[in-house]
């Protein structure tokens, strides 16, 4: 886990203009970002995807493109070129600001040649499933990378580098996964679809000794390349749990350093995390997603949600070392793959539970904190305009309040199912302490300890104005307003 009360941020999502200009944009950002409290950010995928400079990233062409070859009809990628690539991570990092690369092993895409090979087609919905006869098929599954002309690496890949496909040039209707000649799914993956080894694309085998060596050297490739502090690990349920403790393993001895590791493990079965988590020896973090389906499903509840469940059945309640916790990100966002809305009232909330309590290592969005507006697509056929509200300001009060307030013992009163809170006694070094309620109803009351008595308290979030006074045993009846969040500091 990362340092004590340190806050990462997402500084990106999905429909962030295509015009190159992000790179640039953390280098003029950081800075500021680093006074606020943001102590690492998760950057995109830094390399050349199938799109081109269009691709968000996770269309992966070449790993080694980090937008410095003409591929793909550009040489720069969605966010920008190589160059301001490295100058912002520098900047980052001299700003005290951890950088953290978005890294995708599961799957390549934008093969630059097909290639005959023998396959199985498989059920999509039960990749155990066969649904046909074993067959040759023309598969995009040739990696020349001509732009690039064997800069970094001289290595071509070829349908033996890869376990399954779903596209066959000979038969462009079918709706199968293509498992290839003497292939099959690896194990240690996600149950769903009987075996979720494959998510899209040329789906890498895992146990070709090839491709471990490729991915392990390009591992060393990027660190000398770029330095980063850490990794974040796209799609970790679709591929064997042990490859990335062992890349990791691999590339932090390469370092001679501690390199940071989260994993994208989209499941709500907490049970999941607890397996990857116990296979990898707990070293690769993992995303709450459980405790964000719990604010999902809270926020769509209001007052019918039982507060004091928030945290059951959430990594951060179980194992709070190794959970990054958030409120939303680029798949969950409006419009994408894994859909699930926190609604605009309950960010406020969910933010406090994550930014202001002692446990895991909290996530802010780069739409929660800047907003966003687009259009897309949706499942049913129609064109949606989508808003996500800004929620700087009071983000920027939290951020204030983690760094400057919550510190010590955590006392907590989930003792009612609409009004919450929690109190951090401060230490040594952070007098004052921090008292937090929130409601998903009316107008919320809490009688809590903060341990300083006679003191007088105010409410940082401006949400309640009148101050706070606590009795002479350091126990005061914080407030907060329906369906809201009140902070209450010590006044200076």
């Amino acid at each position: 886990m990362s340092e004590q009360n340190g806050v990462m941020m997402q500084y990106f999502h999905w429909y962030l203009p295509d015009d190159g200009s992000l790179w640039k944009q953390v280098a003029e950002k950081v800075e500021e970002l680093a006074k606020i409290g943001i102590t690492s950010l998760w950057l995109p995928p830094a390399y050349k995807g199938t799109g081109g400079g269009m691709d968000v990233g996770y269309g992966i062409y070449d790993l080694f493109d980090l937008g410095e070859f003409d591929q793909k009809g550009s040489v720069r990628t969605k966010y920008g070129t190589k160059k301001e690539y490295l100058h912002a991570i520098k900047v980052a990092q001299k700003a005290g600001v951890s950088i953290y690369a978005d890294v995708v092993f599961n799957h390549k895409l934008g093969a630059d040649e097909t290639e005959e090979v023998e396959a199985t087609p498989m059920s999509m919905d039960d990749r155990n499933q066969q649904i046909g006869e074993y067959q040759t098929i023309k598969a995009w599954t040739h990696f020349t990378f001509p732009g690039r002309k064997g800069k970094y690496s001289t290595m071509e890949w070829h349908w033996w580098h890869f376990d399954a496909i779903d596209y066959n040039v000979y038969n462009e209707g079918e709706d199968a996964v293509y498992l290839l000649k003497g292939k099959s799914f690896n194990d240690n993956v996600d149950l769903e679809k009987g075996n979720f080894d494959y998510l899209m694309g040329c789906d890498l085998d895992m146990k070709n000794s090839e491709v471990q060596g490729e991915l392990k050297y390009w591992g060393e490739w990027h660190q000398d390349t770029t330095k980063v502090d850490g990794f974040r690990f796209d799609a970790v349920k679709h591929v064997s749990a042990e490859f990335f403790q062992e890349w990791l393993d691999h590339v932090r001895n390469y370092a001679k350093r501690d390199l940071f590791a989260v994993g994208e493990y989209w499941s709500y079965e907490v049970e999941a995390l607890h397996h990857f988590i116990e296979v990898t020896e707990g070293k690769v973090d993992l995303f709450d997603a459980p405790l964000h389906y719990n604010f999902h499903v809270a926020s769509q509840a209001g007052a019918d949600y039982d507060l004091t469940q928030i945290f059951e059945n959430t990594l951060v309640k179980d194992q709070p070392t190794l959970a990054v916790t958030l409120v939303d990100n680029h798949d969950s966002q409006p419009l994408q793959s894994l859909e699930s809305i926190v609604e605009a009232w309950f960010k406020p909330l969910a933010y406090a539970l994550i930014l202001l309590r002692r446990e895991g290592y909290p996530c802010i969005f780069y739409a929660d904190y800047y907003g966003a507006h687009y259009k897309d697509w949706g499942k049913d056929g129609n064109e949606y305009e989508i808003w996500i509200d800004s929620h700087q300001w009071l983000l920027d009060k939290f951020l204030f309040a983690r760094q400057t307030y919550a510190y010590g013992e955590q006392y907590d009163y989930f003792d009612h199912p609409n009004t919450i809170g929690w109190t951090r006694l401060g230490d040594d070094e952070h007098s004052g302490g921090m008292a937090v309620v929130l409601s998903n109803g009316e107008e919320g009351r809490k009688s809590m300890e903060i341990g300083h008595p006679n003191c007088t308290y105010v409410d940082i979030t401006e949400n309640v104005k009148d101050p706070i006074t606590t009795n002479d045993e350091g126990w005061a009846e914080f407030r907060c307003n329906a369906g809201s969040v009140s902070v209450w500091v010590r006044q200076s």
